[in-house]
């Protein structure tokens, strides 16, 4: 099994669940549409996850699917992971805290490696193009 199809899969569950978190905090709230921008609310919390999340998940996808599609050196099978976990690491760190109003590591670690080894992902595609 390809480790780029399981890296997409991982990514696309990541999206679907954090969507179906805003449904459940909506529940709780009773709110049908819309919520409060304060960051001590779990709801805005989920909704913040999930828009984070479907901002970089679909570019990563498609470039671990091309990537996957081609012989490809380790480093870049390792971006995969490292980038699929750092968006697990940024869901984490945005709906597990009590508030957003504070930095956390998880929200930090999350990001930062997204940035990393997502740029390394689209280097590893141009190195493929060139």
């Amino acid at each position: 099994m390809p480790v780029s199809l399981v890296c997409v899969a991982l990514l696309g569950t990541l999206t679907i669940a954090l969507g179906f978190g805003v449904s459940m905090a909506r529940a709780r709230e009773r709110r049908v549409y819309g919520y409060s921008e304060d960051p001590d609310n779990s709801l805005y919390q989920w909704v913040r996850a999930h828009g984070n999340s479907t901002e970089y998940v679909p570019v990563l996808m498609v470039l671990i699917y091309v990537l996957g599609q081609m012989p490809v050196a380790g480093w870049v099978v390792w971006c995969m992971v490292l980038v699929t976990f750092c968006r697990y690491l940024a869901a984490l760190g945005l709906v597990l805290p009590k508030t957003m109003r504070k930095p956390n590591p998880l929200r930090f670690i999350g990001s930062l490696g997204t940035y990393v080894f997502g740029l390394a992902l689209c280097a590893a595609l141009l190195l493929q193009i060139l």
